[in-house]
């Protein structure tokens, strides 16, 4: 007898959500009317080498779980530089992805910069299918393309001192106008050294077989599937290896209600809603959230002798 032995994060075939079911969300469609098929599309896809995709997918990342659809996906996303709805996709043509200068420094080698599609040219791609946990209880599931933090790390060649990465977006008003807005910008993020050269950490260039589209944050964004959304920066310029942890975006916005950490648990509610539970974007189901959204055999470890800190918040 041929027992299956499923990983902690994979969800059993029974509780996969039926195809059709995807596109009955309501509030992704209230008040649009009568949707066009060019407008559900993904506006504006980075000018990465687009012989690179479809990428060769890692049967290493499976998830027993049908993935949300492109055009779900696409036009439910938050991205603040371009205002504080989710309908994002309606006004994201003014970022230019290209060309899009990255600069890599602090304790490295050599400081380096390069434009982002020499780098992604540069390195072996791969597809991933990865859970998406927002820290508002809604999630998703995307097939990423990208490359992992570690080779990143590799190709930065950073000192011994070096403790932390820390990422910077663009700061352009003329191209993000909701950056004139009140918040503490540009957007920052940041991980240990030690979760950077976990397998999860994935630099992402792609999504759904093609480059990256601008609503995802083309041309270069972080995704960390066993955190919050937010701390998978979108539209990376900078990345700068520093022996002190930084403080981020959120952490300045709402130190009260954001920290530095931002791993998933369902235990640990959010000051002014449960993270027991989720709603899948595309069907209106709800379902329970999982420890570092079920992806913990992975990541556990990294946490070990971290008990006072805000792991969950």
């Amino acid at each position: 007898m041929h027992v299956i032995r499923r990983k902690g994060w994979e969800i059993p075939e029974r509780e996969a959500t039926p195809e059709h079911l995807f596109l009955n969300r309501r509030s992704l469609i209230k008040g649009a009317g009568a949707i066009g098929a060019g407008l559900i599309l993904p506006t504006g896809l980075a000018a990465a080498a687009t012989d690179q995709y479809p990428a060769k997918r890692n049967e290493a990342y499976k998830l027993d779980r049908d993935l949300t659809p492109e055009n779900v996906a696409s036009r439910y996303n938050n991205f603040y530089e371009f205002g504080l709805s989710k309908n994002v996709y309606t006004n994201i043509d003014t970022l230019k992805p290209t060309p899009w200068k990255l600069k890599i420094d602090g304790l490295i080698e050599k400081p380096i910069e390069i434009d982002a599609e020499d780098l992604i040219k540069a390195m072996t791609l791969e597809e991933r299918l990865y859970r998406h946990r927002c820290v508002e209880a809604w999630s998703m599931t995307v097939p990423w393309t990208g490359f992992s933090l570690k080779k990143l790390v590799d190709y930065a060649k950073p000192t011994s001192a070096a403790k932390f990465i820390r990422f910077e977006t663009f700061q352009d008003t003329k191209m993000a106008p909701a950056q004139r807005g009140f918040f503490p910008w540009p957007y920052i993020e940041a991980v240990t050294m030690a979760e950077a050269n976990n397998d999860l950490a994935l630099m992402v260039t792609g999504a759904y077989g093609k480059p990256l589209a601008k609503v995802f944050g083309a041309p270069l964004r972080l995704h960390l599937p066993w955190k919050y959304g937010f701390k998978s920066i979108k539209s990376i310029v900078k990345i700068s290896f520093v022996d002190k942890r930084p403080e981020t975006f959120w952490e300045t916005s709402g130190p009260g209600e954001y920290g530095f950490w931002a791993n998933v648990n369902p235990q640990v509610p959010h000051p002014r809603w449960s993270q027991a539970n989720e709603e899948v974007i595309g069907t209106g189901d709800r379902r329970p959230t999982l420890l570092f959204n079920g992806y913990a055999e992975y990541v556990a470890d990294l946490y070990k002798g971290l008990e006072k800190e805000k792991l969950y918040i």
